[in-house]
């Protein structure tokens, strides 16, 4: 009798994949959206304007006449160096896309209030620029703007306020895991401007996860309840499941947007050089520290997570994948309601045992009072 326990795990283990103990997710589909079917080889990795108005810039190295779509990322806030979201940076611009990631914030020396303002400066000197440039071939009538964290809050804004600022104006929103929201002028935080000027013609997609959630949760339906101007089927409140079936398990938090590479790290990419100083110039103003400037004990422990981070399948199946679904369907003039009936934007691949892995959620979103 003490024959057939034994047995029965020779059994299994016969049974177990060549894969080993546990089941595994792939990192990316194969094709379409999200996908590994790369149209460029090589990344351009490049930084264009003056100090304190850097532009990080990447594009495909590939030569040819068909103009790029422009993806404006906009970080977290701590978030600086687009080695943390390097993985997604490169999918982006391996797709074809032209990525601008404008460094509007110096570390423990920027105030969030001189955010905004900064990141016009950067992205008016970073378009100016690209103007014209036969390398990067940016078509301005394509613009999608990602915010993560804090930078959530500063895409919509940027939105609101492209036309009066002279900017192209982007036709996607995506606003992942949003947050840093000010309550008040008063309070830390990024201000929200007046969101009802978002042009009706704009997509607003917002994706979360369900760890940590509830922050992001009410951030992302106040930037949904707040654009009164969009209709209610050009916009999208999503989650990212989390998914334990396999190891390693998915854990959908703040820093799954994560994805460290650090070829896009940046020390590693050239600065323009700097213009000779007028000695007769004045001195630009220095402004006094206060503590808001400081990264708060939240924001340090989410920025070492995000240099920490990995891409798993939470970022090819989920944050890449939809967010190549909605700026296909932004370009094109489509809306939301299209992308609902097409299954493939809710999948998110199976785990190596064939098991589905949790499909992305999303709800319905109500007519708001115009």
């Amino acid at each position: 009798m003490r024959l057939v326990p034994a047995l029965a795990l020779c059994l299994g283990l016969l049974a177990v994949p060549e894969h080993g103990f546990a089941a595994t997710a792939a990192v990316q589909p194969a094709t379409g959206p999200g996908g590994q079917d790369y149209a460029e080889r090589e990344v351009v990795k490049r930084a264009i304007g003056p100090a304190g108005r850097q532009t990080f810039v990447f594009h495909g190295a590939a030569e040819g006449a068909e103009k790029r779509p422009v993806v404006v990322f906009l970080h977290a806030w701590g978030a600086t160096n687009p080695a943390i979201y390097g993985g997604w940076i490169e999918h982006l611009a391996r797709k074809g896309a032209v990525v601008l990631f404008p460094r509007f914030q110096e570390v423990n020396r920027t105030r969030p209030a001189a955010a905004m303002e900064n990141m016009t400066a950067a992205l008016t000197e970073a378009f100016a620029q690209l103007e014209g440039d036969t390398r990067a071939r940016a078509d301005t009538s394509r613009v999608a703007v990602v915010g993560h964290l804090s930078g959530a809050p500063m895409a919509a804004n940027y939105v609101a306020k492209a036309q009066g600022a002279g900017l192209p104006v982007p036709r996607l929103v995506f606003a992942v895991t949003p947050g840093g929201i000010a309550t008040d002028a008063k309070s830390r935080g990024i201000l929200l401007g007046d969101l009802a000027a978002i042009p009706e013609t704009t997509l607003l997609a917002t994706l979360i996860g369900d760890r940590e959630h509830l922050p992001s949760d009410r951030a992302a339906r106040r930037l949904h309840r707040e654009s009164t101007s969009v209709p209610a089927n050009r916009k999208i409140f999503m989650r990212v499941l989390s998914d334990d079936h396999g190891f390693p398990p998915l854990s959908a938090t703040l820093a799954s947007p994560g994805s460290l590479n650090d070829a896009y790290d940046a020390a590693k990419i050239p600065l323009p050089p700097e213009p000779p100083r007028d000695p007769k110039a004045p001195r630009p103003r220095q402004e006094r520290w206060s503590a808001e400037m400081a990264l708060s004990g939240e924001q340090t422990i989410l920025v070492a997570q995000l240099n920490q981070s990995v891409t798993d399948a939470l970022d090819g199946w989920g944050f890449w994948k939809t967010l190549d679904f909605a700026m296909t369907a932004a370009f094109s003039g489509s809306d939301f309601a299209s992308l609902r009936r097409d299954g493939a934007f809710f999948e998110m691949g199976r785990w190596s045992d064939g098991w589905p892995v949790k499909r992305l959620g999303a709800e319905a979103q109500r007519e708001q009072p115009r």
